[in-house]
């Protein structure tokens, strides 16, 4: 045999066990090529880039997602316009829900194959695979999916801390809720019906209306009109709330102030229309004694044995059916701009989903 020809065949050889190297290496090892949104710099919705990111094995205290659906917040909105400023260039997105593909060498909860859900594992969620830490995971149990997974951990926990924590609803009580129609709206009017409150919720038209009252709401007021708060008293026999849930902000938080029962508690918890405008605390006295908060969802779940505590509340509300998802529109990743216009144009009702 010609020296060429047991040169080329030694050759060969040596690619089919580099190859068969390659199939025999575990996944927990490999590099891996995801789609994964970034910005680099703050502003409207086209500063979002899809782009290809090496996504290396996971560290001993990691878990390696392969994404299915992927919950899309009004906070991802305040976080790429600047409102909520962050350091350069940056991921977005909070929840997600997927599959684990691989875990690190220090992971005993988790295992290949299980179905994984997340809401405060840091930005970058906008991803079709991506490592998170392990004890920000929580597995999805039989009977949720994982578009139900997806589109409510994020808007579900914050209910819950809404409902059961900033303040409990009680039986017989009177609950406000702002943007009802919305994807936190919703699930606030069918928890807090479920509760046994009487539920008013306004919305920024008919059709929204519409839909909160499809979600729970006893009473459904537009609050583009300017009387909406005298509509409410005269709707509820002059009985103001104990609890106002304010997630509009600007067009709304001054109105709310007048709609709380004395000694009754107003939450703001975000500002879709803008930050609320400053007041002097001796308002607060002059309208009823109120009381006044501003939480968040990320310390009410900072710890893990919490965060997997209440989303075992989440789950069985949602396999129970009295938290129920409500998908108004699914996006794929590279129609991202399009999800942000969406949202922005306060179009949408329920819950926007995104899809690697």
């Amino acid at each position: 045999m010609h020296w060429l020809e047991i040169s080329s065949i030694r050759a060969g050889m040596e690619r089919l066990r580099h190859l068969n190297y390659e199939l025999q290496e575990p996944l927990e090892s490999r590099v891996r090529t995801a789609r994964q949104v970034i910005i680099t710099e703050f502003g409207s919705p086209e500063v979002m880039q899809v782009t290809q990111v090496d996504v290396p094995a996971p560290s001993p205290t990691q878990v390696q997602i392969r994404q299915t659906a992927i919950g899309f917040n009004f906070i991802d909105v305040y976080q790429r316009r600047g409102i909520y400023p962050l350091p350069l260039p940056t991921g977005l997105g909070h929840e997600a829900a997927g599959a684990v593909e691989a875990v690190g060498a220090e992971v005993t909860e988790f295992k290949v194959g299980d179905r994984v859900a997340y809401m405060h594992a840091g930005l970058g969620a906008y991803a079709d695979y991506r490592n998170v830490a392990a004890d920000r995971l929580v597995r999805i149990p039989d009977g949720v999916s994982d578009e139900q997974a997806a589109s409510l951990i994020f808007k579900g926990l914050t209910a819950q801390y809404l409902l059961r924590k900033t303040h409990a609803v009680k039986p017989g009580e009177v609950v406000l809720v702002h943007a009802a129609a919305g994807g936190v709206g919703q699930i606030l009017c069918q928890w807090a019906k479920a509760l046994g409150a009487f539920v008013i919720g306004t919305a920024g038209s008919e059709v929204k209306c519409a839909a909160a009252k499809a979600a729970g709401a006893d009473v459904a007021i537009d609050y583009s009109r300017e009387d909406w708060s005298k509509t409410l008293l005269e709707l509820t026999g002059g009985r103001k709330a104990n609890v106002v849930y304010d997630s509009v902000g600007k067009d709304t938080f001054l109105k709310s102030l007048d709609c709380a029962a004395p000694f009754g508690l107003v939450v703001l918890y975000g500002a879709a229309s803008g930050p609320a405008p400053a007041i002097e605390p001796e308002l607060l006295n002059k309208k009823g004694c109120l009381f006044l908060t501003r939480p968040s969802v990320f310390p009410h779940n900072a710890d893990a044995a919490v965060f997997r505590e209440n989303a075992a509340e989440l789950f069985a509300a949602i396999a129970s059916g009295i938290v129920k998802s409500n998908i108004g529109s699914r996006f794929g990743l590279d129609e991202i701009v399009a999800a942000h216009r969406a949202a922005e144009s306060r179009n949408t009702q329920g819950a926007t989903l995104i899809l690697p």
